[in-house]
């Protein structure tokens, strides 16, 4: 099993360059066998949900070419079958996707219920509450979601929770649908807005992504499409705050700062110093940052998924701070891993109540989920001496070439087999 190992205590120092979305890029690769025409997706980010997802457009029929690591060549006109069940497949939350976009185009899908990360209960009763109102007959059996109907009609849905899933999902499914579908209440985030715009370049007619209503109207079918991801907020944000715990000073490039300011207000109010330009951010610490408080809610709140990672950086800071998960019950779990490094947070229900200490010391930790995984990195570039993250294939979910990143902003950092002595002695000869 391969791990990282880090010795921590550098600053971080230098520029960054931020890849597609995974978020966006799963949604807009779902979409992208509406269409008989090739579609061309650029700006791909090069990690496993990303290849997993394309294993499983393949699988049914699909043509998928890589052009490179980071674009894709896809063309749905040769689809052999509306059954989606890849071993691999449950791995990803966001293989659901396929169900809305086979349903908008075949009337007919069945996919493997999704797995993903570990980090609450994700039910999917919003999507099915969506695709039923468009008029599709679902059923779960034998471990599949089956949504079939004779034909799909607009119709005036109302989201109980703002679900990006479900938001991402009815989209995909009313954009070949008769008539006007209005959605209310749907989820806001960036990578929302990023799949309706691809589907508006391939034809859709889709308006008021990232607002509290969208309107659809269906259209009869689909055309080819060359597009580009929007830059990953959430690596971007973890960037960030990397920097600012290891008191350093890191321009992250290629980001919409707009999608980061809920991260950079909180930054700005416990001491950090951050810069915007036009599509790039820089965050400088130059002392010990303060406490604040942080809860978690849809887009524009702060996201779910930067949680982890601002709690270790709240974990070294002044004071005590408070962070709220309201989005998934089950997302303090690493919590007991930063124990081992020296951290004082006590979690209550959904609240971590996270009293700062001076310094954190090296220790053998192990990457719970995706976000977790990206904070234990941050909480090991900070601690004095050597710290293990393992079962790291959770970060590689999310994050390309995340330790060659670090190397490059100056962080001993490499990513070595666990069985590997010598390669482990070897990079703790070379760092001293």
């Amino acid at each position: 099993m391969e791990q990282y190992i880090i010795k921590g205590g550098k600053a971080l120092a230098g520029e960054v360059c931020i890849n597609g979305a995974k978020n966006a890029a799963l949604g807009i690769l779902a979409a992208s066998v509406m269409t008989d025409d090739f579609v061309t997706i650029e700006n791909l980010p090069d990690v496993r949900d990303i290849h997993v997802l394309l294993q499983a457009i393949e699988s049914i029929g699909a043509k998928v070419e890589r052009v490179n690591r980071h674009t894709a060549r896809i063309c749905g006109s040769t689809i052999s079958s509306v059954v989606v069940e890849n071993e691999y497949i449950r791995r990803i939350r966001a293989s659901y996707y396929l169900l809305g976009a086979l349903l908008g185009k075949y009337k007919n899908a069945q996919v493997s219920l999704p797995g993903g990360c570990d980090i609450g209960s994700r039910p999917i009763d919003q999507h099915i509450k969506g695709f039923e109102a468009l008029g599709a007959k679902v059923k779960i059996h034998h471990g599949m979601i089956e949504a079939e109907a004779e034909h799909l009609t607009g119709n005036h849905i109302y989201l109980d929770v703002a679900s990006v899933g479900a938001t991402i999902n009815i989209m995909l499914a009313a954009a070949l649908a008769d008539g006007q579908t209005i959605i209310e209440n749907p989820a806001k985030e960036p990578h929302v807005v990023d799949v309706a715009s691809f589907l508006n370049s391939m034809g859709a007619n889709i308006k008021g992504a990232g607002t509290d209503v969208i309107r659809i109207v269906g259209v009869t079918k689909l055309h080819g499409s060359t597009y580009s991801v929007i830059p990953d907020q959430i690596e971007a944000g973890t960037f960030m705050l990397a920097a600012a715990a290891t008191r350093g000073d890191v321009t992250i490039r290629s980001v919409i700062p707009k999608h980061l300011e809920a991260i950079s207000a909180k930054l700005v109010e416990i001491g950090a110093e951050v810069e915007e330009f036009d599509d790039a951010i820089r965050v400088v610490a130059t002392k010990r940052l303060g406490h604040t408080q942080i809860k978690t809610l849809p887009y524009p709140g702060f996201p779910t998924d930067m949680q982890p990672q601002i709690t270790a950086l709240l974990a070294i800071c002044k004071g005590t701070s408070i962070v709220t998960e309201s989005i998934y019950e089950n997302r303090f779990k690493y919590v007991d891993e930063l124990a081992r490094m020296g951290t004082n947070i006590k979690v209550e229900g959904n609240n971590a109540i996270v009293n700062g200490v001076a310094e954190l010391t090296g220790a053998s930790v192990c990457a719970p989920d995706l976000r977790a995984g990206a904070a234990l990195v941050i909480a090991g570039l900070v601690a004095e001496g050597y710290t293990t993250v393992e079962q790291i294939y959770y970060i590689e979910r999310g994050y390309e070439c995340f330790e060659q990143k670090m190397r490059e902003l100056g962080a001993d950092m490499e990513k070595v087999d666990s069985e590997d002595n010598k390669a482990i002695q070897k990079f703790k000869l070379k760092v001293g």
